[in-house]
């Protein structure tokens, strides 16, 4: 198989595996989503570690202790992600699963602002127009919600943030998973002990399965990140664009056809505002790689020319 079909075939299966979260995480209940997250990164983390041993991949650890910078940035990440997954897992568990999914849709656009303020780069006119449906569609929501919808917010900066650290730290996914959950093991290990130690522990009390499902979490963490990790490396930023979708599409679709969570007129015209702003900027960034590999072409035809 060539390698980009296969790394198209790697994308899909992450997004995917990240769309069908929502059908995971009230599968633990009755935990907590603060347990939930405890357990997911203590369980990531040996996932992790078995997949770093089973490629016998150590030698990164060396060259990693001896650069603080990136060291540093992968433990401002992990406390990123952190607040990512604890919200989404409390989105989902609290009957927001749509919510969850609007933050998913508007962070592309979310990242587009960051380009803005902390890269001062600068944008075109739709990418503008883009962002501009966003906030229009964020003002709709908030008026049908009665407030902000703040955990779609927190979902769309969060994800936007760690994205961007994870971009300068610019350590390999699986490597950088490990750094990250290892930051994070101390605590969410001392917060299940304190659990157990006064009894308001799930693990190991509501039954075998739960427990078998609880240690899940981590597989479910690593798996779709190695196969993102896997499709970023072999197509171009553009298809990878185009794919992110998959997740929101799917996370939406459970949490109207699954969940049946209530979606009134003035929700499904902020949705609709939403997502004329993703086609805006899809048709944008299409426009763009197309303009950038013909220019690219014509450099390479110039110079076989000259020489």
């Amino acid at each position: 198989m060539p390698d980009h079909r296969r790394g198209v075939l790697y994308g899909i299966a992450a997004y995917t595996m990240w769309g069908l979260f929502p059908l995971y995480w009230p599968l633990l209940k009755p935990s907590g989503a603060i347990e939930i997250l405890a357990h997911r990164v203590a369980w990531s983390l040996v996932a992790v570690l078995a997949a770093l041993a089973v490629r016998r991949h150590w030698s990164w650890i060396k060259a990693l202790l001896r650069q603080p910078r990136k060291l540093a940035l992968l433990t401002l990440a992990a406390v990123i992600v952190t607040v990512n997954w604890g919200t989404y897992i409390y989105a989902v568990n609290t009957g927001h699963v749509v919510e969850g999914a609007l933050g998913y849709f508007i962070n592309p656009l979310v990242n587009v602002l960051f380009g803005v303020v902390l890269l001062r780069e600068r944008l075109r006119p739709l990418q503008w127009a883009a962002v501009g449906f966003g906030a229009l569609a964020v003002l709709v929501l908030a008026v049908d919600y009665g407030r902000l919808p703040w955990m779609a917010l927190t979902l769309a900066f969060s994800f936007g943030l760690y994205g961007l650290v994870k971009k300068q730290a610019n350590v390999q996914a699986t490597e950088s998973l490990a750094v990250e959950t290892l930051v994070l093991l101390l605590p969410a290990v001392g917060y299940l002990l304190f659990l157990h130690g006064t009894g308001t522990g799930t693990f190991g009390q509501e039954g075998a399965w739960h427990a078998v499902l609880l240690v899940g979490a981590g597989l479910i963490t690593a798996v779709p990140l190695a196969c993102f990790g896997a499709a970023a490396i072999r197509v171009p930023l553009s298809t990878m664009g185009l794919l992110q979708y998959i997740a929101p599409v799917l996370q939406f679709a459970a949490g109207v056809l699954v969940f049946k969570e209530v979606m009134p007129s003035s929700r499904w015209i902020g949705f609709s505002i939403v997502w004329l702003a993703l086609a805006v900027f899809t048709y944008d960034s299409l426009r763009a790689a197309r303009t950038a590999a013909r220019n690219r072409r014509s450099a390479a035809a110039l110079d076989h020319v000259v020489t």
